[in-house]
């Protein structure tokens, strides 16, 4: 299965040549492109003179922007499979193989890393929230997704087309959840998650905490406002 990693990269120049290397180095069978997504660093130079394989956006779009970007991109050089690997070290790419091992044994159109499938979720507002989400997308799909805000999925070839050009598509659980109802056969993997190796996340506590509000409402919108999209 031709795998793509997309690394979408906004400022990310500190942390992006240890994660190209430990990719290379972990899951030497994938392919993969970084999305300088409207960088004012050097991460485009970085990329460069690294010899990356760079789309290079020309102005900030966020990470749902940058995602499809590099979701086209695995579309139209013809992948089977793409995900998104975090630029700031916090996705361990050793994970890559199970799970596209998964995707191919299964015939599954969505893996989802887990870092709580087989160990329990520690208490803190958090990881509250990550238990409120998971309770509307169960709500709502009638599947139980153990950690939806994992930003390791991995993309099957039924599925990419709507990451890649739906309007209301992008790497979050509100998507998610849309998915799993219009029918993606999903299944899940345990993954790790660590701290970012540089710079400085833009989720505060606080922002945190709307994030999970905000993505719990966004599920019921999708679900009961929005026309079922099918597969």
């Amino acid at each position: 299965m031709r795998t793509l990693v997309i690394i979408p990269a906004y400022n990310e120049e500190a942390s992006l040549p240890s994660t190209v290397e430990e990719l290379r180095e972990k899951a030497p069978g994938a392919d993969y492109v970084i999305v300088n997504d409207g960088s004012g660093d050097g991460t485009a130079e970085v990329c460069r003179a690294g010899g990356y394989p760079l789309l290079n956006l020309p102005t900030n779009l966020g990470l749902a922007g940058a995602f499809q970007t590099g979701m086209r991109y695995a579309l139209e050089q013809g992948y089977d499979a793409a995900m998104q690997l975090d630029a700031d070290g916090q996705h361990d790419p050793a994970f890559i193989a199970p799970m596209v091992e998964k995707m191919e044994r299964e015939q599954l159109d969505l893996v989802l890393g887990s870092r709580f499938l087989t160990s329990s979720r520690p208490r803190s507002l958090r990881m509250a929230g990550n238990a409120l989400i998971e309770w509307a997308v169960r709500l709502t799909t009638g599947q139980k997704v153990t950690d939806p805000t994992c930003g390791m999925r991995l993309y099957g070839r039924r599925v990419m087309t709507h990451m890649a050009y739906s309007p209301v598509a992008r790497p979050e659980p509100d998507t998610l959840a849309l998915l799993i109802r219009s029918g993606a056969r999903t299944g899940e993997v345990p993954v790790s998650i660590r701290e970012r190796q540089a710079g400085e996340s833009y989720l505060s506590l606080g922002k945190s905490v709307r994030y999970m509000a905000q993505m719990g409402m966004n599920i019921f919108i999708l679900q009961w406002v929005m026309e079922k999209e099918k597969l």
